[in-house]
């Protein structure tokens, strides 16, 4: 309790209270109400089909993507840090639901789920929100490409309506399986997800306000049923879908389990982190405002816990059914409360008519969404740019496809925080100063404010982070010396943080200089710094008297010492 006391003295108030509160503090004209109102419904119509998709894709029943939409999409409204987020299953957690179903069922998926809840809270709470941008663009890239080719992938069985009595994750599997059953398509099936896609595609040109998938959904549906079409429809693969909400309950774990699902509940809250807070940056792009990322975060955890309470999946921003709300006039978020309102409703009233659904219309919308979400044009793009970020894109792309999406997620951030370290490496420099001739700085050295040091003493400057990545920097620059000096003088006004690596570093270089003869002096080391420094025993280890506010200091410290060795 005392850890959790001191964790909440040290919030920032004002920047944990939700946008509902402070759009209500603001005041809702009935106009903006309206506005918010018709986008609420028309994007819970949107997402009705969508949510079931998205669960058939990753291999659960249908409702529990109705029931994800329904309640993490309330939360992340009631909760979350953008006024227009929409939040539900998305097609980007497809891949990774679909493996751990696979390996250990939804009660696996379950735990992995609320452990990622818990995890997104700590990442918010930390405010961890902030660090999310450092993942470069070919990494988020190549992840949503690979997801995308993995759910194109998945949907060819029920596309072509494939008679397939068994289930890979692998993709070479998935793809030889397919390859095996050929002569099990069913034409009907091929049919109306074709045209499914015809009329997706020619809303997204002609009308944006008119919602392609519900027009595919009702006209695919209604031809499947007046024909008595021999195809699977969600009512004879999964059953009648439920008409109500079902009671909370928790998911069954213990500590042997947690183990077990840990690295998954790590993907799901990196993976949905990314996806939530790039689709808040789409939102502010589009409307001007601006969210609160680590605030996001902690409703993004609460809506996961909440998801699966009632028996969903992972949720997150929805960047498509947010860009929708944006484009139909939400502004607050009531539109996503009255999204999951609507979709709720929906459920209530037309579930025995979402049973008749055909399975092909639910992969053709699917086969769309992975379209959209492939940046095709992005990946293009960076393959044309540097090597090293071909290389990354490439990587993360091929792991998320052929491999696994949690190796996927680990290597990308592993890559990510390579790329930083080495960014910081060689941002870091130690420079020779000396007297210039030509006003025109050298890359090499530094110019000195005043007269040149005598014979003897070399002044050398870092310029930027000293820490693991550059430690050994010091050592370098004393070796690449042509006489060796009898004072070293190490300035340090541009260095801005030190860690143990680089505070162990110093020491070492102290006794090394000693071995030889050298005197080695510290000047204009910054404040925060230096008390970095004094925590140490690096004061202790080089002596306090050699560490001076200015550089003359140190230079009239230099010729004290070469007069008495002299």
């Amino acid at each position: 309790m005392d850890i959790i006391n001191k964790l909440l003295q040290k919030f920032d108030k004002e920047l944990f209270v939700p946008k509902t509160v402070i759009c209500f503090r603001e005041g809702i004209s009935k106009k903006q109400f309206l506005n918010d109102l018709f986008a609420g419904i028309t994007v819970g119509v949107i997402a009705l089909p969508l949510a079931m998709a998205f669960a058939i894709g990753a291999g659960v029943a249908p409702e529990r993507g109705l029931f994800t939409a329904i309640v993490a999409g309330l939360i992340v409204s009631l909760l979350g840090g953008s006024r227009v987020q929409i939040g539900g299953p998305t097609g980007a957690f497809i891949v990774i639901i679909f493996g751990i179903v696979n390996r250990l069922g939804y009660d696996g998926l379950a735990l992995a789920t609320l452990i990622a809840g818990l995890i997104l809270i700590i990442f918010g709470i930390t405010k961890c929100g902030t660090f999310i941008r450092f993942i470069p663009y070919p990494v988020t890239t190549g992840f949503t490409t690979g997801i995308a080719g993995a759910i194109f992938v998945n949907q060819i069985k029920d596309f072509f309506g494939l008679k397939i009595t068994t289930s890979s994750v692998d993709f070479f599997e998935k793809i030889e399986s397919y390859w095996h059953f050929r002569d099990t398509i069913s034409f009907w099936a091929l049919a109306l997800g074709a045209l499914a896609i015809i009329i997706i595609y020619t809303l997204q040109k002609t009308s944006k306000k008119i919602p392609g998938a519900i027009v595919a959904v009702i006209v695919t549906t209604l031809i499947a049923y007046l024909f008595h079409l021999p195809i699977d429809t969600i009512e004879k693969k999964f059953g009648a879908i439920p008409n109500m909400l079902p009671s909370p309950s928790m998911p069954a774990f213990s500590w042997k389990s947690i183990q077990l699902v840990f690295p998954d509940a790590i993907t799901i809250a990196v993976l949905g982190a990314i996806e939530s807070l790039l689709s808040c940056v789409v939102a502010d792009g589009m409307t001007g405002f601006k969210h609160k990322s680590n605030l996001e975060l902690v409703a993004q955890g609460f809506a996961n816990i909440g998801s699966v309470l009632f028996g969903g999946i992972p949720a997150t921003g929805a960047v498509a059914r947010t860009t929708a709300n944006v484009q139909l006039g939400g502004r607050t978020p009531i539109s996503g409360i009255i999204h999951a309102i609507t979709v709720l409703l929906l459920m209530l009233l037309l579930s025995p008519f979402a049973g008749k659904i055909p399975l092909a219309t639910l992969a053709a919308i699917l086969i769309v969404v992975a379209y959209n979400m492939a940046e095709l044009e992005h990946f293009k793009e960076i393959l044309k740019g540097p090597k090293s970020d071909a290389l990354i894109l490439l990587t993360t792309f091929s792991l998320t496809l052929f491999i696994d999406l949690t190796v996927a997620v680990q290597a990308g951030v592993l890559i990510a925080a390579i790329l930083f370290l080495k960014h910081m490496t060689e941002k870091t420099t130690v420079r020779l100063c000396k007297i210039l001739e030509n006003e025109e700085k050298s890359k090499e050295v530094l110019a000195l404010p005043k007269t040149p040091p005598p014979p003897g003493v070399n002044i050398f400057e870092i310029d930027g982070p000293f820490f693991f990545g550059v430690s050994d920097l010091l050592n370098e620059a004393l070796r690449l010396l042509d006489t060796q000096p009898k004072v070293f003088i190490l300035r340090m006004r541009s260095v801005p943080l030190v860690d143990g690596s680089g505070l162990q570093a110093l020491k070492q270089f102290h006794k090394k200089c000693h071995k030889l003869g050298i005197v080695f002096l510290m000047c204009e080391v910054r404040a925060d710094v230096m008390k970095i420094i004094s925590a140490s025993s690096v004061v202790e280890t080089v002596g306090a008297s050699c560490f001076f506010h200015t550089l003359d200091q140190a230079i009239d410290s230099a010729r004290g010492a070469i007069g008495s060795k002299v």
